[in-house]
């Protein structure tokens, strides 16, 4: 039997090391979500469709692009660049020098083809990076409370990101004079860029990879071949669909969807609801609005922040249905007051609004209880929501490779991550266009480039907007919560689980207990008889 290899315990400097690269993995992503669409339909005068495809057809491309650098990661291990430099971190030391290209999306005054083509660079840079590096943690530690640390970590960076892609923008404009231009976003994007490349060397620094047992240590390192390039499509979707076979890992999916696609949605009309609604009746600017739509972000991401620290926890003592249940309570509150909003327009809200000019702090100042209740009453409940809808799915990903190897006898945390990259950004790619095809249906006329005031929309228009931030997000969550319904993962499951990988790795074909077998088939979806790859047939 091969020799286990020394078991190296990750120390505050791997967790925050490796959660550190978060700042582009969700980072980017707030910049996108956040502000891409807006920034699209406001400043270079793009319509929404147009604005929608140039951020959904990328996510399309990357379905292959996703499961083939997972599938690739997994099967450089016994290759010389495995052996010498990392099958993980050789991609992430091929993306430092280029992540500084992010700034190159935020250049006004292009076509749509332009915009269409370094998004995808960015975004095949972006995939190159997060794929490997969501592996290491799993790759790190089997613990289940090292895990969570791990995921909590990352959580922590990915809402500090957040919180600072959403202030920049007014802490440019307060500071530097925005005038009503795009230059706004080239400079918080080239500060982006900057940091992207820092965080990833920090990544390849503090982490390391699933070591080898004296049994790999023998294996010659194979050279890649033609016939084994070739090869590569074809096994990547084997094993790509071979994930769905996992039980647990078609309901964390749900959950995954559930709350990752109501952000979409709610990311993507957010700031132009402020822009029709919260803003309908003041005289704020294209800055005031935007400094505005900053405030009210920021604020989300710190009560964003609040919770996830709250959510490690929860995960850690209860598992992760609860806390997406009550994750999904909290945004649905958030909602509900926002067309409260829509369908009362209370009193006095606009002449406030237009006495703070879009300062979302300044408003305490006025002692208007209506304007500080509708600015951060329902945003910091969104956020509340929000921030566990994020933990929850990539707490759950550190242990979907432990399952996978009670079935396989493999570990395959590439292809997790690939095929959960690919499904997140099939669906994304999805939401993003149908919600801007939407708006672009309602009738919402795209703001003139060089103007600085904000035109008017149409009551049909507005009315659309209000529609899709609403209901969007609210039917996507519930519908993942009740396909998750019955998740069955927590502390106690783990821990059975574990244990009953390391005897079927020392050759034992039944399980130590009757309700260790329950558990075990629970969570995989398979008979026991049928695991560590016997004769595999489908419960």
């Amino acid at each position: 039997m091969a020799e286990a290899p020394t078991v190296r315990k990750p120390s505050w400097i791997n967790y925050w090391g490796w959660g550190s690269g978060d700042m582009l993995g969700a980072g980017a992503q707030a910049v996108i979500t956040g502000w891409l669409f807006y920034f699209f339909t406001t400043f270079c005068g793009l319509t929404a469709v147009e604005a929608g495809l140039i951020l959904g057809l990328p996510r399309l491309l990357e379905a292959i692009t996703c499961p083939l650098i997972g599938y690739i990661s997994d099967n450089l291990r016994h290759t010389w660049v495995g052996r010498k430099i990392g099958r993980r971190k050789i991609f992430l030391m091929i993306t430092i020098p280029l992540l500084p290209c992010f700034a190159l999306i935020f250049v006004s005054g292009q076509t749509f083809w332009y915009y269409l083509i370094t998004f995808i660079f960015f975004e095949f840079l972006y995939t190159m990076f997060l794929i490997p590096w969501e592996t290491l943690a799993a790759e790190m530690t089997k613990d289940y409370k090292e895990k969570a640390k791990f995921a909590g970590a990352r959580m922590i960076i990915a809402q500090s990101s957040a919180i600072l892609a959403s202030y920049l923008p007014k802490f440019i404009i307060d500071n530097f004079g925005g005038k009503g231009s795009a230059d706004t976003f080239l400079i918080m994007a080239s500060i982006f860029g900057v940091l992207f490349s820092l965080v990833v060397i920090l990544v390849v620094i503090f982490s390391w990879e699933r070591p080898y047992t004296e049994e790999e240590k023998l294996i010659k390192p194979q050279p890649l071949n033609l016939g084994a390039a070739l090869m590569i499509p074809v096994n990547m979707f084997r094993d790509l669909f071979s994930t769905l076979k996992l039980k647990a890992f078609r309901q964390h999916l749900s959950v995954y969807l559930g709350g990752y696609l109501s952000q979409d949605i709610f990311n993507t009309a957010f700031p132009i609801f402020v822009a029709t609604v919260l803003a309908a009746g003041t005289v704020l600017t294209k800055d005031g609005t935007t400094s505005l739509i900053a405030g009210m972000m920021t604020m989300m991401y710190v009560a964003q922040l609040i919770s996830v620290m709250v959510a490690i926890q929860v995960v850690i003592k209860t598992g992760p249905v609860l806390a997406y249940r009550i994750a999904i309570s909290f945004v649905a509150a958030s909602l509900i007051l926002f067309l409260a909003f829509y369908l009362t327009q209370p009193a006095g809200f606009a002449a406030g609004l237009n006495g703070i000019n879009g300062d979302l702090f300044a408003a305490f100042s006025q002692s208007n209880f209506g304007v500080v209740f509708w600015l951060f009453v329902p945003i910091i409940l969104a956020g509340l929501g929000r921030g566990t809808l994020n933990f929850v799915p990539w707490s759950v990903y550190n242990y979907l490779p432990d399952i996978d190897e009670a079935v396989t006898g493999q570990r395959r945390e590439g292809i997790f991550a690939g095929v959960m990259t690919l499904v997140r950004k099939v669906a994304q790619s999805g939401a993003i266009v149908v919600t801007g095809w939407i708006i672009n249906a309602g009738g919402y006329v795209p703001q003139p480039k060089d103007q600085a005031e904000l035109i008017t929309q149409t009551p049909e228009a507005i009315h659309t907007i209000v529609l899709l931030l609403i209901g969007g997000p609210i039917v996507v969550m519930v519908l993942g919560m009740i396909l998750s319904w019955s998740f069955g993962l927590n502390v106690k499951s783990h821990a059975v689980l574990v244990h009953e990988v390391e005897r079927l790795r020392a050759g034992e074909t039944e399980a130590e207990s009757e309700e260790s077998r329950k558990i075990v088939e629970g969570l995989t979806g398979w008979k026991f008889e049928h695991l560590w790859n016997r004769k595999p047939k489908k419960r």
